[in-house]
């Protein structure tokens, strides 16, 4: 009987050392960070060029330079509907004097 409690306890024990080597070995498997690209990057890829939709190429945009108060004066025109270029006209017209 001594014997049987002795080989259950061996094979338990085995048991459970396997179990905790495989945890262990999952979870620091887990955690890992990544193994570098063997293919990497060099300053000479090609990059893929930029293509504008709908853009003439002799248009240049002048944009729309408007301090704060030109700003708040724009928000106010759209508020009440009034068209963008009239609004900005309006805008620079009162601007200039």
């Amino acid at each position: 009987p001594v014997a049987a409690k002795t080989t259950h306890f061996n094979t338990f024990h085995t048991t459970m050392k396997l179990i905790i080597a495989a945890l262990s070995l999952t979870c620091a498997a887990a955690f890992t960070p990544a193994a570098p690209s063997l293919i990497q990057r060099s300053a000479a890829a090609p990059v893929a060029a930029q293509t504008v939709l709908f853009a003439d190429p002799n248009e240049e945009e002048a944009g729309l330079d408007l301090d704060l108060e030109e700003m708040f004066d724009m928000f106010d025109a759209a508020d009440k509907g009034t068209d963008f270029d009239k609004a900005v006209k309006d805008i620079k017209k009162e601007k200039d004097e």
